[in-house]
């Protein structure tokens, strides 16, 4: 069993890359089965946002690492040697830190941010019903979600709302003076084009307008915030009488262009916002050189959040040591899914039954000879050996298969080793983080800033 991750983000790519690499939720059970398909892969689980996309995989060897670079190149027709450069891969019990801090946001643009934790467990629930998560991802991912929970909970690091959304009202407030009695267009009824929208609605804007290619769900948008929905025709025409636009759609390519845009600014003389928030892009950037046509992407939104941080980074380091020992928890029962332990545990607690049964049954029959004692240990003994000669072997050789710690799993829930296994290694772990003081600091890619 091997554990692998191999992904890009704001971090190592820039966003013309970022964008060629994208698995929306409708191409996922294909890419899914792909990825499975063959011997190599038992699990998978395919995490992609505006800011990262990553696979995480449980291989049956360290060659599963080459399988899912294999996979990224072939499905999205990608040079291999061209995409390595902007790939990172991380591997066994690293993956579980990469993970845990991706949920708690600590790896987010935006530190602290509370969409990420949505992202990831809509990425685990598209892999569950595509039959690619099994027993492992859901003990790591369902343990995940938990931890962020407690990361949410026992810290502030929510707090001082920061996020993709939030940080395009700072960049609006830059441009306009104030935002009251402005008019915004949304384009895209997707969640972040709402979430932008409410926070810029909260900020005095007026007005709402939603385009969307489906008409009716552009209704639905409008009516949360007493807008008006209008047919994505007259997309440009209406245009003209906003100040915002935010664009958050799903099209392969622009869906804003110069030349229409060029349309809309003659002889305007106020600024037109735009804020593009899809991935890939839905405005040209040659957009952003007419007069008073101001373009921000995602990129561009990592600078205006820097500001509200300093106190999240603060809490940030709370966050990792509920990460540590969450990791040490996991850690404990991935060993637990080693055979040669499980083959162990099973035999010491089958030999301490016996040797309890052993010794009442000797109370019940009193005196014997030396020689009947032994004829009696030695008849419990074979009798032990025997039961648990087939069982054990069975699960030895169900461990070399590729989804074998499954079996390993199922061994240890029904000789009921598994309880008190975790209870020794959660107590275990918090002696570990006693021991080791101050767990904070950096992974190998520093710290972390991305939605």
């Amino acid at each position: 069993m091997h554990l692998t991750l191999v992904g890009l983000s704001h971090k190592t790519a820039p966003i013309e890359i970022r964008e060629k690499l994208t698995f929306p939720a409708h191409v996922q059970p294909q890419a899914l089965s792909a990825l499975t398909f063959g011997a190599e892969i038992a699990e998978a689980v395919i995490l992609s946002t505006c800011n990262r996309t990553e696979v995480y995989a449980v291989s049956a060897s360290e060659a599963g690492t080459d399988a899912v670079i294999d996979f990224l190149c072939e499905f999205h027709d990608l040079d291999r040697h061209e995409l390595a450069r902007y790939l990172y891969v991380v591997e066994d019990h690293a993956v579980v830190k990469h993970l845990f801090r991706v949920v708690a946001s600590l790896d987010s643009m935006v530190v602290g941010e509370a969409q990420i934790l949505h992202q990831v467990k809509e990425a685990y629930d598209l892999s569950c019903e595509a039959g690619a998560a099994q027993r492992l991802f859901h003990r790591l991912f369902r343990q995940s979600f938990e931890m962020g929970k407690r990361v949410r909970t026992e810290t502030a690091i929510g707090e001082n709302a920061v996020s993709i959304s939030y940080a395009a009202v700072e960049l609006a407030k830059k441009v306009f003076d104030t935002l009251e009695g402005r008019t915004i267009l949304v384009v895209g009824a997707g969640k972040m084009s709402e979430l932008t929208a409410k926070h810029l609605v909260s900020q005095g804007v007026r007005s709402v307008l939603v385009a969307n290619r489906t008409y009716e769900r552009a209704e639905e948008l409008a009516r949360k915030f007493e807008g008006t929905a209008i047919p994505y025709e007259q997309l440009f025409e209406r245009m003209r009488e906003v100040d915002i636009v935010i664009s958050s759609t799903s099209a392969p390519g622009y869906v804003i262009d110069k030349a229409k845009v060029a349309g809309v600014m003659k002889g305007r003389r106020a600024p037109l916002f735009f804020i593009d928030i899809a991935l890939p892009r839905d405005v040209d950037p040659a957009v952003n050189d007419l007069p008073n046509a101001f373009v921000y992407d995602i990129d561009d939104l990592n600078g205006v959040v820097q500001s509200n941080l300093e106190d999240r980074l603060r809490e940030a380091r709370r966050a990792e040591l509920i990460i540590e020992e969450e990791i040490a928890s996991f850690e404990a029962w991935i060993e637990s899914l080693e055979v040669i332990p499980t083959i162990a545990a099973i035999r010491e607690s089958a030999e301490q039954i016996r040797r309890e049964e052993y010794e009442r049954a000797l109370k019940r029959l009193g005196s014997l000879s030396d020689k009947d004692l032994a004829t009696v240990e030695a008849l419990s003994q074979a009798i032990v050996s025997k039961m648990l000669h087939g069982p054990t072997a069975r699960l030895r050789d169900a461990a070399a298969e590729k989804d074998g710690y499954a079996a390993v799993e199922s061994a240890r829930m029904l000789y009921g080793l598994e309880a008190a296994h975790e209870k020794s290694a959660r107590s275990r772990g918090l002696r570990a983080l006693l021991r080791r003081g101050d767990t904070t600091g950096k992974d190998e890619q520093g710290d972390t800033v991305g939605c």
